[in-house]
């Protein structure tokens, strides 16, 4: 690639060593279904859907031309006060796929800002209720809830929030369910539920009434994919129940068929408070997110203020931009259309089978998986991370794209994949996994 290092110079990428990067440039130029293009026109395929962004494959015609439309029609409307009519359609769309009662959404432009915005939703709602006392919140260790200034706070990614101070008061964490009786388990492991009963020490700790909201990934993804045990997510659901706490699920990455179903929620049989979401509601074509809201929640908000105000000093310049909405609207019918998250369901066996396989490689210390995601987990070299950014340009050059954290590969191929794809995949990582 002919292109001098000054040209790369001014932008600063994130989550990247730029120094490394701009001395050896990994880069895309196009994509089509399920590659990618490098500008020597060389094909990769995309073993993470993007950044779990592009479930229904890479530049699907019928987006861009309903973005088209709608930019050649009306570009920008302002949510404060105005709407149009793509964001109550698609509103709509959204609800029609949550579990049942959470009938209420509230856009944004991305799974960061959908968690700043539920807890914001959570401590209106508490005090609403004349509970404002209301203002601690609950995540997990290894947790990630984006990268504004509440999420960095939840996050229970050291790294992620280490250079940044102490960020917001009030945060508890649980413990991860990252257990090693649960190694090389395809699907929930059978221990750790009883790790749920953290909160009830929490509820001891600070007060009944104390507990804002709790944050939980279904399945943790950004930090290496660990699933539930069977029984934690319901232990937690009826903790919150009994002390008022809301049950937030950051389905950011699982949202819109990862699991099999429209949400992890319906996956493992338990319903949230609010949903927080992103990625795939656009398949990755424009940016927006997103946090579906239980009825009761909304009502009360909206009903404690005073006539003639707005009930929720919160939004953004942004929220529910008209192409985003027609992004979003095309992305739903395709997945209506072509039965796509039963694909991901069905696609699911052959895929983890798949996946699992890999564990007779020495250098595998781990494979984790749900649904069409999984975790290969390499040992750790010289330092943590170092053999996870390795195996990445491995493949890069092999021709697959994936997203590591840490030392683990996260697969997350999109549903219009197919058994050869998945085939293809699972060589390219035993080849270059097998080099350590």
């Amino acid at each position: 690639m002919d292109m001098k290092v000054s040209n790369l110079e001014r932008h600063w990428l994130p989550f990247t060593n730029n120094r490394e990067f701009k001395r050896e440039p990994r880069m895309f130029v196009r994509a089509s279904g399920m590659h990618y293009f490098t500008p020597s026109d060389r094909k990769v395929l995309d073993g993470s859907a993007g950044l779990f962004t592009s479930a229904a494959g890479h530049c699907r015609p019928e987006i861009a031309a309903a973005v088209a439309r709608q930019l050649e029609t009306l570009d920008f409307t302002p949510s404060f006060q105005r709407s149009h009519p793509g964001a109550f359609e698609l509103a709509d769309g959204v609800a029609g796929l949550t579990p049942e009662g959470l009938d209420h959404v509230f856009f944004c432009n991305s799974g960061s800002e959908a968690v700043d915005t539920a807890m914001k939703i959570a401590l209106a709602y508490h005090l609403a209720r004349k509970e404002g006392q209301r203002n601690y919140f609950v995540s997990r260790e290894r947790a990630y809830h984006g990268v504004n200034i509440g999420g960095t706070a939840l996050s229970g990614m050291v790294r992620n929030r280490e250079v940044f101070g102490a960020l917001m008061p009030g945060i508890l964490h649980l413990r991860h369910t990252l257990l090693p009786e649960n190694r090389l388990t395809r699907g929930m492991g059978a221990k750790g539920a009883e790790l749920a009963d953290d909160l009830t020490r929490f509820v001891n700790l600070v007060g009944e009434k104390r507990i804002a909201a709790v944050f939980v990934e279904p399945i943790a993804g950004s930090t290496g994919v660990i699933v539930p045990p069977r029984g934690y997510l319901e232990r937690l659901r009826e903790i919150c129940t009994r002390y008022g706490i809301l049950l937030v699920f950051d389905e950011v990455i699982c949202g819109f068929g990862r699991t099999g179903e429209p949400f992890a929620a319906e996956s493992f049989g338990v319903t949230p408070d609010l949903i927080t979401m992103a990625k795939a509601l656009t398949n990755g074509a424009q940016p927006m997110g997103a946090v579906a809201v239980q009825g009761d929640i909304y009502r009360t908000i909206v009903e404690a203020a005073p006539e003639g105000t707005p009930e929720f000093f919160h939004g953004y310049t942004y929220s529910a931009h008209p192409a985003a909405c027609a992004a979003g609207l095309a992305t739903l019918e395709i997945y209506r259309k072509e039965q796509l998250f039963a694909r991901a369901r069905e696609l699911s066996g052959y895929f983890l089978e798949q996946m699992f396989s890999l564990s007779d490689l020495p250098a595998v210390a781990d494979v984790r998986g749900f649904g069409l995601l999984a975790g290969i987990e390499v040992r750790a070299g010289k330092a943590a991370g170092v053999r996870g950014q390795e195996l990445q340009a491995k493949l890069y050059d092999r021709g697959l794209h994936v997203k590591t954290t840490g030392d683990v590969a996260i697969m997350a191929p999109a549903f219009i994949a197919s058994r050869a794809d998945i085939d293809a995949m699972t060589q390219m990582l035993r080849e270059a996994i097998a080099e350590f």
